[in-house]
């Protein structure tokens, strides 16, 4: 399990410190993704980027009158064009967007998510479509999360903050950990007596 977590970790420290900022000058568009990939297709609607084992293409709409509804079936119309399958329709957060996504399984066997990113500034819904492998979802998230807004071509980076507790709170957690130990050992001992007067 530590060597799990190690190599997410590295995994997450190597992408943070090898990614490569995209931006959309007209739009005010940023974005980050991975270093290395190789760009297919760049327009003025339209960008896709490849890598080993991962694509991505970013599609620019109006926003004209969307709304959830609509955003949704939208997005469950074009899963269904790809073939997906396991479909789960979710949320996710970005700032300055709404962000409506869907997800599942590709023919081949590779993992899809499909999001809407409804900009909360100007008339424009940014459709941001992620074709990976199955361990690569948390750098699909930091993809998608990356989306920002502003004049200063800098993607969104969500800070991680790790949250310190105090003495006080620590030791209360423990008592509280000891006593269901405590609690849990008393009815297994309890359960122990039923059966011995039972048999």
């Amino acid at each position: 399990m530590r060597r799990l977590v190690l190599a997410w970790m590295l995994a997450l420290v190597s992408f943070l410190a090898q990614a490569a900022v995209y931006t959309w000058s007209q739009y005010h568009l940023n974005f980050e993704v991975p270093d290395g990939g190789f760009v297919t297709y760049n327009s003025n609607t339209r960008f896709e980027i490849q890598w080993d084992e991962m694509v991505m293409t970013v599609q620019l709409y109006n926003k004209q009158e969307s709304n959830d509804k609509l955003i949704r079936e939208n997005l469950q119309r074009k899963a269904l064009g790809y073939s997906m399958y396991d479909l789960k329709q979710g949320k996710i957060k970005v700032k300055g967007f709404k962000g409506l996504t869907i997800d599942g399984t590709m023919p081949d066997g590779s993992r899809a998510i499909i999001a809407d990113l409804v900009s909360k500034k100007q008339d424009l819904i940014v459709e941001v479509t992620v074709n990976y492998l199955y361990g690569n979802r948390e750098m699909v998230d930091d993809m998608i999360k990356s989306f920002a807004e502003n004049n200063k071509n800098q993607p969104n980076r969500e800070k991680h903050r790790q949250k310190v507790q105090t003495r006080e709170k620590a030791k209360l957690e423990e008592q509280k950990r000891q006593q269901e130990k405590q609690r849990q050992q008393q009815e297994q001992q309890r359960r122990r007596n039923e059966k011995l007067y039972d048999a």
